[in-house]
């Protein structure tokens, strides 16, 4: 699993024209799903690793502007978007082979346990795009700040 993260002061996704999704100040996250990631990976430590390492992160400003604050502690939104394309294999050729992301059935099975997962740790504070849909995201991004977490890099033995 691949989370691509995005401090914003505000963010949204539309699907055809109409906004299915928008957060004020948060995270935008950009959730991808990879070759070794199956049905099981919710029940694996890493998931949960995972997911409490974006909700704990300190990459939001304190009362002296440092990175002390998490997402949970601010009280921001979360607007998590599927993206196969985080997997994308670029070292052959013109056009990236997408051949690394988990196929469609089980990532769109994993994407929503993620947006379940996220939606039970903040409640009423989470929103999400269509799995699969042609979206147009839309986002301020704060600082910059964008962060990459990869799950098999961050916790290889964890299963």
């Amino acid at each position: 699993m691949r989370l691509l993260l995005q401090r914003v002061r505000r963010a949204s996704v539309a699907v055809d024209g109409a906004a299915v999704g928008e957060i004020g100040e948060g995270l935008l996250c950009l959730a991808g799903f990879g070759p070794d990631d199956g049905e099981d990976l919710p029940e694996l430590p890493r998931w949960h690793k995972t997911i409490d390492k974006m909700l704990d992160l300190r990459i939001f400003p304190d009362e002296d502007g440092r990175f002390n604050r998490s997402l949970q502690e601010t009280g921001g939104g979360l607007l998590l978007v599927s993206q196969f394309t985080l997997y994308a294999d670029c070292r052959k050729g013109r056009r990236p082979s997408f051949s690394l992301a988990a196929p469609p059935d089980t990532a769109r099975r994993l994407f929503e346990r993620l947006v379940a997962e996220a939606e039970r740790r903040l409640p009423g504070r989470t929103a999400s795009g269509v799995f699969g849909a042609d979206m147009d995201v839309l986002l301020t991004n704060w600082g910059p700040v964008t962060i990459m977490l990869d799950d098999a890099a961050l916790w290889p033995a964890a299963g």
